[in-house]
C-alpha cells in the first residue's frame, strides 16, 4: 500500500498558523497604538493593570501553541520577548516552560496520527529532516534530547517527525523537555538583559557570549552522540 503524501496538509497548517500569528501581531499593534504602550513602559503597565501579567502570559502561551503549526518559527524569539516583557526572570521562565511543554505535543500527536507517510513527506519537503539518519539506532531519549538541544532542525518540525517515527511519548517528553530547558533559560535571560541594558549597552554582550558557548556545547554533545551511534552500527 502506497504511503500517503501529507505535503498539502503541511502547507495548509503552515498557512493557517501564519494567518493566526499575523492576526495576533496585528491585534498587539492595534492595542499598542490605542493605549500608547511602549517597550519602555510595558513592565509598568503590567504592574498597574490587574491581571495584565496573566493576560500577557496567556497570550504568549497561545502564540507558542499556534506557532507550533508553522513548524519552522524560531522559539528563541518567543522566549526572548517573554523575558523582555514579563515582570521578572522567574515569571518569564515559568511562562516559557509552560509554552514549551504545551507546544511540544501539538505537532507530536499530529505525527503519531499521520505515521510513516509523514516521515517521507517531511524528508522530501525539508532538507534538515535528513539529518535524522545520523541518529539511526540511537536511544530515543538521547536522540530527542540532542536534536532539541542543538537545534539542528526546527523544534516544532522535529516534534512532528518524532511523532511520525513512533518515538514513545515518555522518551519524547523527557528528552524534549530536557533538551529545551537550557535554550529556554538562555534566551529568557537574553530578553531580561536587553530590558535592563539602559546606558550600558555592553551588558548585552554577556547573554550573547552565553548563547555562543551554549551553541558550542550543544554541538559537541550532538557530535558525540552521532559518533557513538555510528560506532555501534559498525560493531553490528
Amino acid at each position: 500500500m502506497a504511503k500517503k503524501d501529507y505535503g498539502k496538509l503541511i502547507k495548509a497548517l503552515q498557512i493557517a498558523a501564519g494567518i493566526l500569528m499575523l492576526v495576533m501581531v496585528v491585534l498587539c499593534i492595534y492595542l499598542t497604538k490605542k493605549y500608547n504602550i511602549k517597550v519602555s513602559n510595558i513592565p509598568e503597565i503590567s504592574q498597574s493593570l490587574t491581571g495584565s501579567t496573566l493576560a500577557l502570559a496567556f497570550g504568549i502561551i497561545l502564540f507558542s501553541v499556534v506557532k507550533s503549526f508553522a513548524l519552522v518559527f524560531p522559539p528563541a524569539v518567543v522566549f526572548s520577548v517573554c523575558g523582555y516583557i514579563m515582570p521578572n526572570f522567574w515569571v518569564a521562565l515559568l511562562v516559557n516552560l509552560v509554552s514549551v511543554f504545551l507546544s511540544l505535543f501539538v505537532p507530536y500527536f499530529l505525527g503519531r496520527f499521520t505515521g510513516a507517510g509523514m516521515v517521507d513527506t517531511l524528508k522530501n519537503k525539508f532538507a534538515a529532516i535528513k539529518k535524522i539518519d545520523d541518529f539511526a539506532g540511537a536511544n530515543e531519549t538521547e536522540m530527542t534530547f540532542a536534536i532539541k538541544l542543538s537545534g539542528i532542525m526546527p523544534g516544532d518540525l522535529s516534534s512532528l517527525l518524532f511523532g511520525a517515527m513512533g518515538i514513545s511519548l515518555k522518551n519524547y517528553t523527557i528528552g524534549a523537555n530536557l533538551g529545551n530547558l537550557p535554550l529556554v533559560i538562555v534566551y529568557t535571560f537574553f530578553g531580561i538583559t536587553l530590558r535592563n541594558v539602559g546606558e550600558k549597552p555592553w551588558v548585552a554582550a554577556i547573554p550573547v557570549a552565553v548563547i555562543i558557548v551554549f551553541m558550542l556545547i550543544a554541538s559537541l554533545i550532538t557530535k558525540n552522540l552521532i559518533k557513538k551511534t555510528k560506532a555501534k552500527q559498525n560493531q553490528k
